[in-house]
């Protein structure tokens, strides 16, 4: 699978291949910088691949070459991790960091959108037949992604995927972002995650949405009873995933999140 793209862009394999479900990644010297070898398996990864070009650079990964199907990507050295960092004490420092680096995502650039874009109700199309399923909570978090969805202000492109392994340390650039989606709409959307992440074991601790909400709201200029409704929103999507591939634990991380938001929203 990688043959090819080391023989075509001159390459030199750093490591051992990366197998997930959505790519196949493969650590590569190129020009004598570090870089990682993307190789998308669905197309959103493809499309997300387009994303990250059309940034550039600035708030995300380089990608210094592609086709249709891979993309060559700037690769991260720094020894920094953002999930470290908030199980060590340091959850506020690295909400400000997804906060700064999602707003030099965010910022227009007088260019053309990339092509085959996402709305962002359609990124949702699966959350509400879930609903009509399980009902409870998330035909609660349905309900709110509705009214949601319907009014939606200051729309942009989204990463759609935020979250404490999807921007990393960059060494001398920086925190930069990585494996964006294909998603247009509220920039609210892309904040929601910081509080739902399940490869976070704290996100369900008692205090810490309450702790957080002030945080990023400061740093990304939202209104909190909006990014509250965004995390239900969101922990309705993401629940509503985990449940189609049969994960209960982590669709019951994000519900339990959606249950704290709510508590805050009516208090």
């Amino acid at each position: 699978m990688f043959e090819r793209y080391i023989d075509r862009w001159s390459l030199t394999p750093d490591g051992d291949p990366i197998i997930t479900h959505s790519s196949h990644l493969l650590p590569v010297i190129w020009r004598d910088k570090p870089a990682m070898i993307k190789v998308a398996q669905n197309v959103d990864e493809k499309f997300g691949n387009r994303v990250l070009r059309w940034w550039d650079g600035e708030g995300a990964a380089f990608v210094y070459e592609h086709d249709d199907d891979a993309a060559l990507i700037e690769r991260a050295t720094g020894a920094g991790s953002l999930l470290t960092m908030a199980m060590q004490e340091e959850d506020d420092e690295a909400s400000r960091i997804m906060c700064r680096t999602a707003a030099r995502l965010h910022a227009g650039k007088a260019k053309p959108l990339p092509s085959d874009l996402v709305p962002l109700d359609r990124w949702f199309r699966e959350l509400e037949p879930a609903a009509r399923i399980h009902g409870g909570m998330l035909a609660a978090c349905a309900d709110v992604a509705a009214r949601l969805l319907a009014d939606q202000r200051d729309q942009t492109i989204l990463h759609g995927d935020i979250h404490h392994e999807n921007i990393l340390d960059f060494g001398p650039r920086g925190w930069l972002a990585i494996d964006p989606k294909r998603v247009h709409g509220e920039r609210g959307f892309d904040f929601a995650n910081i509080f739902c992440n399940p490869e976070l074991p704290i996100v369900t601790k008692p205090g810490r949405l309450q702790r957080q909400l002030p945080i990023v709201c400061a740093e990304a200029g939202l209104e909190p009873k909006r990014l509250l409704q965004w995390i239900i929103a969101y922990a309705g999507l993401s629940a509503t995933w985990f449940l189609s591939d049969g994960d209960t634990k982590n669709a019951d991380s994000d519900l339990t999140v959606a249950s704290i938001a709510f508590s805050e929203l009516n208090a």
